[in-house]
């Protein structure tokens, strides 16, 4: 055969025969016909509902419509963002995709990329906007009747997002669970949706710092944040208490961000405290629980380069918030349960800092007050020691 002549070129094919059926067998349409005719398939493949993902193609569709050329006809928008949507709700490789759609493997690599830049882009002012003080007061307010922690503005926390190791990187992606990761850090509010978030830091770097080095951070440190003025707790006549963040023992205690006590020298008082706040705390755990759950990229090793990981990171962030608002979706769609999420480890270890300790005693004596005390939280604190 002339093909197996020693130095001979191999033939290179514009279209790869495989690729090529996909106009002929309308492979696209016939998928999208079919999920579109039965709802709860259609959710499941697409991780929305069918009006959701109209109302999102409506969003994105300037920016993902291309026109046809001489060459070859153009991918549509639809197609564009179902491949997008089926990469991020499956985590699987761009491999398998090609024989889903039967599409080039470098032509679905830069679909992903470009319609996650898109939706980072479109979205980001719709479903996490700047917020303002009336922002803030509403979320205290959705947070202290479904947790009963006053004058909370959010819960924050950071996730790994586990990546491939990168050559030449050395430990600085190797987080402390043994494996090679990036940070997202999320401020959540009690309706599960994000409210700020910080993507791409190292896994190697605690808690702390990716907040010192993030511009949330930076802002908070400042006071510009645009929070609410400090007001009193409910039905207490003490000093106003500012509004503040709860976290857990990896952050720095600052009058607006609030870990938990430190396990020495605890008595009631202090286990209440970090009672009321494990609670409060629960919505970034969830939150995180439902995104992960939701878009399974999450659940394996994103196989892209730092900055690719981070479009994806940032589009799953807008689409969780999306959905959240235009789906509701509910617990049991997703199968989590929500209380189950909360951890009630009253004892674990931190580092006290110094200009919030006057706020957290603010607190932690208002929790323990008969105006802030809950009926069940001796039984709680007793049950966890």
């Amino acid at each position: 055969m002339l093909d197996d002549e020693p130095g001979r070129k191999r033939t290179r094919l514009w279209v790869h025969p495989i690729v090529a059926q996909r106009q002929q067998k309308e492979q696209f349409h016939k998928l999208f016909n079919d999920l579109r005719q039965d709802a709860n398939k259609f959710k499941s493949y697409c991780r929305m509902s069918i009006e959701t993902f109209d109302h999102l193609l409506i969003c994105l569709h300037p920016d993902l419509n291309f026109v046809d050329t001489s060459m070859r006809r153009s991918i549509s928008a639809e197609q564009r963002l179902l491949v997008t949507l089926r990469f991020l709700a499956t985590g699987n490789s761009f491999a398998s995709l090609h024989f889903e759609f039967l599409l080039g493997i470098s032509t679905i690599s830069g679909i992903v990329c470009h319609t996650c830049k898109v939706i980072w882009q479109r979205l980001r002012e719709a479903v996490m906007p700047t917020p303002t003080a009336a922002d803030w007061l509403r979320i205290a307010a959705g947070i202290n009747q479904s947790a009963q922690f006053p004058n909370c503005i959010g819960a924050l926390d950071g996730k790994h997002i586990r990546v491939k190791k990168l050559s030449h990187s050395g430990s600085r992606y190797f987080n402390y669970k043994q494996y090679f990761s990036v940070v997202l850090m999320a401020l959540a509010d009690s309706d599960y949706k994000f409210v700020i978030v910080d993507i791409g830091a190292y896994g190697s770097t605690s808690d702390r710092r990716i907040l010192s080095a993030s511009r949330m951070g930076e802002r908070l440190r400042q006071n510009q944040l645009a929070l609410p003025e400090p007001s009193r707790l409910p039905g207490s006549a003490g000093p106003p208490a500012p509004f503040v963040i709860v976290a857990d023992e990896g952050f720095a205690l600052s009058p607006h961000l609030m870990p938990p006590f430190p396990r020495r020298d605890m008595d009631d008082r202090k286990r209440i405290f970090n009672y009321r706040l494990t609670s409060a705390r629960r919505y970034v755990e969830c939150a995180f629980g439902i995104l992960s759950s939701k878009w399974r990229v999450f659940q394996s090793s994103i196989q892209m380069k730092p900055d690719n990981v981070t479009l994806v990171i940032q589009a799953c962030v807008m689409l969780h918030n999306f959905t959240r608002i235009h789906d509701a979706s509910t617990d049991a769609d997703l199968g989590l349960n929500m209380t189950s999420s909360v951890s009630l480890d009253l004892s674990r270890p931190g580092r006290p800092g110094t200009a919030g300790l006057a706020v957290r005693e603010i607190f932690a004596d208002y929790f323990s007050s008969p105006e802030g005390a809950l009926s069940w939280q001796m039984d709680a604190i007793r049950g966890s020691r």
